[in-house]
């Protein structure tokens, strides 16, 4: 048996930061894109204040308990959990456990909260048939419901707040030219390979900075602090690379840029002409500035997510004609490991205006499909299993 709810007005979003910055950033945005909506109270739990500080930096300046930035009310998961009333919908993100003492509240209302699990991206053919499932919980008096993201019309979409897309063609129309020359080294020349560079530790690196470096077209990288800065220091033969800093050899330039928040990497996004991503948040971040990307994407036990960057490619490059496709695939697995950097380079950048004609394509293309929250909204106002 199926009703019909009134939308939603209490959020709140629980989040345990592993050990990246992807899950805190997903979080983030989604609270703030719900939060938009002046009518709607967003509650966002985080375990990992210094992880949110780094991406929201008002954080920092909040109260012990937290306090409202941007129409979200950031809270610190601490333990004990504190009694608190649940919202209407409770999100836990990527399977963390909601404290037992909130469940219990959530149990004994006269109307249940709606239980969503926020699961990760992936392009994998099982997602569709998953997205949207209930789970009984085996004491309680309630039902959590498995969300999948996703790049087609039968999953739950991709985080896309409202005016995102026309703020990046404004700026890539107007505003890109000054934002390079104020971020990036003075006197690069008009034909710059703009790169951003956000990934994990990357053994291919020094390759690829060879490949680069004795090469015709000059290359900048912006890379902004993070993991991947020794690998990049080693490849200039330098002991270390601080924020500020630029580094050269031969055709091949990088500076260092200082971590950002959200807003600010977008716009690194949509400044550059590829963008070498990781995780989830970026990754998604970087299909909506409409360039060419690679996904560094996060390793798991036994490989396991070869198996999600191979499905994520067959659909993306689905479009690709033959020589573009392979180029992708092949730069794209040598990225993560499975090839040689500097080989896989030159047909892939050989491509790179197919693969920039097809990135601006996928965008328009997934900006046509109903967004995250809209899903969201969608699992939670209509075909709702009533309790009993």
């Amino acid at each position: 048996m199926s009703r019909f709810h009134a939308p939603p007005t209490s959020w709140e979003i629980f989040c345990q930061v592993v050990d990246n910055f992807g899950d805190i950033g997903v979080c983030l945005r989604l609270a703030r894109s719900l939060a938009a909506d002046p009518d709607r109270a967003v509650r966002l739990w985080v375990d990992d204040w210094q992880a949110l500080s780094r991406l929201c930096p008002a954080a920092a300046g909040l109260p012990a308990e937290g306090g409202k930035v941007e129409g979200v009310e950031l809270r610190r998961w601490r333990s004990p959990f504190p009694a608190v009333e649940p919202a209407e919908v409770v999100i836990e993100a990527f399977a963390c456990e909601i404290p037992p003492n909130h469940l219990q509240a959530m149990a004994v209302r006269p109307q249940p909260p709606q239980w969503i699990n926020l699961e990760y991206l992936s392009a994998e053919d099982w997602v569709a048939g998953c997205h949207g499932l209930a789970s009984p919980h085996p004491r309680l008096a309630l039902a959590k419901r498995f969300f999948f993201p996703g790049f087609t019309a039968d999953t739950g979409g991709l985080l896309r707040e409202s005016g995102l897309l026309a703020a990046r063609d404004a700026f890539q129309a107007e505003g890109r030219a000054a934002w390079l020359a104020a971020a990036g080294p003075a006197g690069q020349p008009d034909d710059t390979l703009w790169v951003s560079l956000f990934a994990y530790e990357q053994p291919g690196l020094a390759a690829l900075a060879e490949c680069w470096a004795q090469g015709d077209r000059p290359v900048c990288l912006l890379v902004p602090e993070g993991r991947v800065l020794a690998d990049l220091a080693a490849a200039f033969g330098r002991p270390r690379l601080e924020v500020g800093e630029t580094a050269r050899r031969g055709a091949l330039s990088a500076r260092v840029l200082p971590f950002t928040d959200q807003a600010g990497y977008d716009r690194l996004l949509w400044a550059c002409d590829l963008n070498l991503v990781r995780g989830e948040d970026s990754f998604v971040r970087a299909q909506w500035a409409a360039r060419p990307l690679a996904w560094h994407i996060y390793a798991q036990e036994e490989e396991a997510h070869f198996r999600k960057l191979q499905a994520f490619l067959d659909l993306y490059g689905a479009d690709l004609q033959t020589p573009a496709r392979h180029a992708l695939t092949d730069f794209w697995l040598a990225w993560n490991g499975r090839g040689d950097t500097a080989a896989a380079w030159l047909p892939f950048v050989a491509v790179l205006p197919d693969l920039a004609r097809h990135a601006r394509q996928w965008s328009a293309r997934q900006a046509v499909l109903p967004d995250l929250v809209a899903r969201l909204l969608e699992l939670c106002t209509h075909s709702v299993k009533a309790n009993g």
